[in-house]
């Protein structure tokens, strides 16, 4: 029997108006129509749905009803336009296609390639704290600075040779690194009357100070760095005063392995041989094991010396930060910062070595990211970075916390703050931040003219500084070159003036100072002047060492610089 005939066998009757009323069965009842479409490949469904329309009319007109007078089309209702994707998306990246929401394959392809170079901007804009500090380490062991005991001291002052981000050219440094995982615990023997010192961990994190303003308070003492898997004791940040095999030290505990160790000295009748000879007889560093036998120091020179510290801004950045990856703890950075460098290849225990399409990607990403950062660290938006209004003086520490929280970190951290100083400067310890009367540092930058304008090293420029400049230990300002953020290079070896070493400065009536920056020297001002260069720009920090209220209250303040 042909399959229609046993249809029709199979088939109840049906009366002739029935027949009539449902012979072409209604799209308003779905599921039916959808029956009857298939019918060709399984009849009996066809006599189900027909079944259905005849004996239940309601449920089809109640299906009817699905769909709203408004309906978007393609479906039963209105879907709000906002989670809808168009087939066509215009953007700076050229035209995205989608069918249906669902990107093409160039679409796809552009889009990953754009989540790398993101991803490679924000690992660059995160991670220049680290990069830096890691370039510093390279610098000192290039040096053959590698143990603990083995120092560069900047005996002569640190000049323009050493590229180094923001140096001070008014103090005697002296700087190492110490290596816990290598080393264990590690003490540190500061001498009485040593100025500010810190302890910063591999992502340039604050973690002890020493010194005027340490634990110790200027009277020296012994401090002991704990590595991050001591369990023994768990001291507060900044330390503490603890016993340790029977010996009292000021105990700091790091999150890192490798921690770079900073000291100053200050000038003594505008010299700074005081200051060097007490480092060289009574600095030591040694680990906690070998401390009944410490070994000698070890002392080099980083004056006239061309010592390289400053962070790459090319693809070698990512390489710099692989190596610190492979020698930290896991949790050194955070997981989102730590998940978005492993986006691009970088992790713990594993190779560095992207392909070639992912490696022009992040040679494109660091590029953009280091525009982004000077652009940040030259020109900032924020208005709470400048230091009084309508002023091109702002602050390295854009919010007034060394840990850069966004008030007091009820709006997070403040990731634009801490990439303009670290991108500019290094070192980071309350001292800097904290009203501390008397003690400590402050510090002032300023890269536009009084007419916004970056300064030109071929003109001549005027600072006053009103009289009695608020620092009770010594007052400089400092011209770096914007290429390196180090000291500018010039025919002279340091690109400053210095209350304590430049005695020889010329103060007005009244009792303020007029310091020119120009390529020559103004005629009869050659004591006051500090050299630029033609063809190149230049920026400035001014530095108070021992700040003094009015700095704090603003009742002092630098002029704009003038080009005159």
């Amino acid at each position: 029997m042909p399959a229609q005939t046993r249809m029709q066998a199979q088939q109840p009757a049906v009366n002739q108006a029935s027949a009539v009323q449902y012979k072409a069965p209604s799209p308003a009842c779905p599921g039916a129509l959808r029956a009857v479409r298939s019918a060709a490949l399984a009849p009996a469904v066809l006599f189900t749905a027909l079944a259905m329309m005849i004996q239940f009319p309601q449920m089809c007109a109640a299906s009817a009803n699905l769909k709203e007078p408004d309906a978007t089309p393609g479906y039963n209702t209105k879907i709000p336009s906002s989670i809808m994707t168009p087939d066509q998306v215009q953007t700076r990246f050229g035209t995205l296609n989608f069918f249906d929401g669902m990107p093409d394959a160039s679409t796809t392809r552009k889009m990953y390639e754009t989540l790398d170079l993101v991803r490679g901007i924000d690992t660059f804009l995160d991670l220049v704290p680290m990069a830096s500090l890691e370039s510093m380490r390279a610098g000192h062991v290039e040096m053959g600075a590698v143990q603990c005991n083995e120092a560069i001291i900047f005996d002569k002052l640190m000049d323009s040779d050493p590229l180094f981000l923001t140096g001070n050219t008014g103090t005697v440094y002296v700087t190492f690194f110490i290596d816990l995982e290598r080393d264990g615990p590690t003490v540190l023997e500061v001498p009485a009357k040593m100025g500010p010192g810190s302890v910063n961990d591999a992502y340039f994190r604050f973690v002890v100070d020493t010194g005027s303003v340490g634990l110790d308070r200027g009277m020296g003492g012994k401090y002991l760095i704990l590595p991050p898997n001591y369990t023994e004791l768990d001291p507060p940040e900044g330390g503490f005063e603890a016993t340790v095999d029977g010996e009292t030290y000021f105990v700091a505990k790091s999150r890192g392995f490798v921690n770079w160790v900073i000291l100053r000295g200050f000038l003594v009748d505008g010299k700074p041989d005081f200051s060097t000879r007490l480092v060289k007889d009574g600095l030591k560093a040694y680990p906690l094991s070998r401390k009944v036998s410490p070994p000698h120091m070890k002392w080099i020179s980083g004056s006239r010396k061309s010592l390289h510290t400053v962070h790459s801004n090319t693809f070698k950045f990512y390489e710099e930060i692989w190596q610190v990856l492979q020698k930290e703890p896991v949790d050194l950075i955070d997981a989102e910062i730590r998940g978005r460098a492993a986006s691009i290849g970088m992790m713990k225990g594993s190779p560095f070595e992207p392909g070639q399409v992912l490696k022009d990607t992040l040679v494109e990403a660091v590029a953009l990211a280091n525009a982004m950062a000077r652009s940040i660290a030259f020109r900032p938006r924020a208005p709470e970075a400048y230091k009084y209004e309508n002023s091109s003086w702002y602050s390295p520490f854009i919010g007034g916390s060394y840990k850069w929280l966004w008030d007091e970190g009820r709006l997070g951290r403040n990731q634009d703050a801490r990439l303009s100083f670290f991108y500019l400067a290094t070192l980071n310890t309350p001292a800097m931040v904290l009203k501390m009367v008397g003690k400590g540092s402050q510090y002032a930058l300023i890269s536009t003219d009084s007419n916004k304008l970056y300064f030109d090293g071929r003109a001549c420029y005027k600072l006053t500084l009103p009289k009695d400049v608020p620092a009770k230990d010594f007052w400089s300002v400092v011209i770096y070159d914007p290429q390196t953020r180090s000291e500018l290079q010039t025919s002279v070896p340091f690109p400053s003036k210095n209350s304590l070493r430049d005695t020889g400065m010329i103060y007005n009536a009244d009792g303020s100072i007029d310091l020119y920056i120009a390529p020559k020297a103004p005629a009869g001002k050659e004591t006051n002047w500090i050299e630029s260069v033609p063809g190149k720009s230049w920026f400035a920090l001014l530095r108070l060492y021992g700040p003094l209220e009015a700095w704090f209250d603003k009742t002092w303040r630098p002029s704009e610089i003038l080009r005159v």
